[in-house]
């Protein structure tokens, strides 16, 4: 498979444009043919069209240098900053991103630490603040370099959700976000109680375990596609992410409710995190939220079938449509979950 780790130079985010049949990078011009093939590989290159603008680079943080892309459609009504899940990077998520610039969104797409690109050790974490700090610092770098601008929505699926969550909750109604969308969110992984007593008994001993690649999306395709054809998937579950991760959840649920406009989605076929306790639980964090299940849907929202992507996306485009223009609350889905 390719090797996309040259992009890891280009020092700073640099527009990105269509030349003929290829790409032209400004400030990387060597770096114009990798990027060109990692966009195809990931089916990017699609969404780069007229009146689309693209910057892609490294944003430098005080630990770490964090792959980014800005996507800019012509007259910009706001910015989505996505939060991808765990083992996730933003390559994967090309349908999510043509949602969001068809309702005329910057969107900010990054590569978490240890994840995709950017630097750290692979799909590893020191602790779930540092998470935070990313997330900040991101922010404020495009903001203060124009390249994105309020009202600010949060889009998070999983370790991404949870993510957005915290960092909302900890800024109380400050009026930062204007909004968030959770998909499939996490607050525990499901299964949790055996897993804690696993993790507790065999982390002293032992850095990592070998990932099991298990079916968490009804797209056949797209699970082939992580398995044998995704240069960029961790092979690994470090035992310290868990333990960064089980600090952090304590710390979630100290935290105070918030009023913020948010939706969250929900698979009932999700076996990757806990969704009923999860939802029980943020349903009282964000207890103006709307909440919906799908039947079918499983863990990879952003991925799924698309006949439940697209089912999927519409409670998203409603939910923003309507923050974004302040009409009335469309109809949903659903609003309640099977035991949540």
């Amino acid at each position: 498979m390719t090797d996309y780790t040259p992009l890891e130079t280009i020092e700073r985010l640099t527009p990105v444009a269509r030349q003929g049949e290829g790409l032209v990078a400004t400030a990387a011009p060597a770096m114009a043919t990798t990027l060109e093939r990692y966009l195809a590989h990931y089916r990017l290159d699609v969404l780069l069209t007229e009146g689309v603008t693209l910057h892609a680079g490294n944003i430098e943080t005080p630990r770490f240098r964090l792959w980014t892309q800005v996507w800019r459609p012509p007259r910009p009504r706001g910015t989505a900053v996505v939060v991808h899940g765990y083992y996730d990077h933003l390559g994967l998520y090309r349908h999510l991103l043509e949602l969001l610039l068809e309702l005329e969104l910057t969107v900010v797409l990054w590569d978490l630490p240890g994840h995709g690109l950017s630097s750290g050790d692979r799909a590893d974490i020191d602790d779930f603040a540092d998470y935070g700090d990313c997330l900040r610092t991101l922010q404020q770098h495009l903001s203060e370099a124009g390249l994105a601008q309020g009202p600010w929505v949060g889009v998070g699926q999983s370790t991404g959700g949870a993510i957005l969550a915290t960092d909302a909750l900890s800024r109380g109604d400050d009026g930062h976000w204007s909004a968030l969308v959770l998909l499939a969110p996490l607050v525990r992984p499901w299964g949790w109680t055996r897993a804690a007593w696993v993790h507790r008994l065999v982390s002293p001993f032992v850095s990592s375990v070998p990932r099991k690649f298990r079916a968490n999306t009804n797209d056949d395709d797209f699970a082939t596609f992580l398995r044998e054809q995704d240069p960029l998937q961790p092979v690994r579950l470090p035992t310290g992410w868990v333990s960064a991760m089980r600090r952090w959840m304590p710390r979630l649920m100290q935290l105070p409710p918030c009023q913020l406009p948010t939706l969250i989605l929900q698979g009932e076929k999700d076996l990757t995190v806990d969704g009923p306790w999860n939802l029980a639980v943020l349903g009282k964090k964000f207890p103006g939220a709307h909440i919906c299940c799908h039947p079918q849907a499983r863990h990879h929202l952003v991925n799924e079938a698309e006949a439940i992507r697209l089912d999927l996306f519409a409670e998203v485009r409603q939910f923003l449509e309507q923050q974004l223009s302040e009409g009335p609350l469309p109809k949903r889905m659903s609003s309640q979950c099977p035991d949540a």
